[in-house]
């Protein structure tokens, strides 16, 4: 959709991490302090977007997740949503096919959270029980050091260990600018941004 008159553009926030890292929690308080700002966004889990069992197999798995996103953002946009906030392990690896299936045209801003591998491990030993603890560790694991030695330079690397949720969630919105955009755009009390 290409903006126009009173359409404003998209901008997508991607959260990237490891798992154990935190992302689902930043991506809870980064929402809950866009909305006291009165911000408009979507929020969208990328695990949501190819959760099938059988799932598909990675070959296929971009194409779904691609498909199933630009799916559930067309219909955010129809609303009136122009931001949204993405969260997946490896999103920021995967920019282009992700902006390409919400909006070529897309403002894209990349987060990748990150925490020591020991600090990864115990986070993870503490949430997961079960027979497959391990397996999930050294899942996380390697996905941090392909973050870790891959993420591009417009990616900005934001530490976890040491901070608060707040404070981690506070430094993602900061760097989107959403919400110094969305008060310069309210014309009314009652308007959104």
């Amino acid at each position: 959709m290409t903006p126009g008159r009173g359409v404003p553009p998209v901008d997508i926030l991607l959260v990237a991490g490891a798992s154990g890292v935190g992302k689902t929690s930043v991506v809870h308080e980064v929402s809950a302090i866009l909305r006291r700002s009165r911000v408009a966004h979507a929020v969208v889990d990328g695990d949501d977007m190819d959760a099938s069992h059988p799932g598909p197999g990675e070959s296929d798995r971009p194409w779904v997740t691609a498909t199933n996103l630009a799916k559930v953002w067309a219909t955010y946009r129809a609303v009136g949503q122009h931001r949204l906030v993405y969260v997946n392990t490896v999103s920021v690896l995967e920019a282009g096919t992700l902006t390409a299936a919400v909006d070529q045209e897309a403002r894209c801003l990349g987060v990748l959270l990150e925490a020591d591998p020991p600090t990864l491990a115990a986070r993870l030993a503490a949430r997961e029980t079960g027979s497959e603890e391990q397996v999930h560790v050294a899942r996380s694991l390697a996905r941090h050091e392909e973050l870790s030695a891959s993420a591009p330079a417009w990616v900005l690397r934001v530490p976890t260990v040491g901070r608060s949720v707040e404070e981690v969630a506070a430094a993602v919105v900061a760097h989107t600018g959403w919400e110094a955009a969305a008060a310069a755009r309210r014309t009314s009390p009652d308007a959104w941004g």
